[in-house]
């Protein structure tokens, strides 16, 4: 299993990013896809997640109106629009993977697989 974060750059305040998530090796709509993100000096924080067939999506409290989620599942991709960018956004971003038939997840233990993460930079 295999998941593999880009997008990531520098971009200055109010900008957008789009990051990508590819995965392989897994049937990706058993999956709840999940975003996190980690910032130097803190704990690696939930983002945002996606249920395996895109019903259901959650957004942290600091991204709701500016993020967007969403997934290709015959591509075997999970994106992550982001818009409107702070300098607070900055950080390394993660996809995670996690089996779920049903529901969600904002519970990073439960994720079983990782993927390296990628950076963003919010300059101000």
């Amino acid at each position: 299993v295999q998941l593999q974060a880009s997008g990531g750059g520098l971009v200055q305040t109010g900008g957008s990013l789009t990051l990508s998530c590819s995965v392989s090796g897994l049937t990706l709509e058993r999956y709840v896809i999940g975003w996190f993100r980690q910032a130097p000096g803190k704990d690696r924080e939930v983002v945002s997640c996606i249920s395996g067939k895109g019903g259901l999506t959650h957004y942290s409290d600091s991204v709701k109106g500016r993020f967007t989620i969403s997934r290709d599942n015959a591509e075997n991709t999970v994106y992550l629009q982001m818009s409107n960018l702070r300098p607070e956004d900055t950080a390394v971003y993660y996809c995670a993977a996690d089996f779920r038939l049903f529901g969600l997840t904002l519970q990073e233990r439960e994720y079983d697989y990782w993927g390296k993460g990628t950076q963003v930079t919010v300059s101000s």
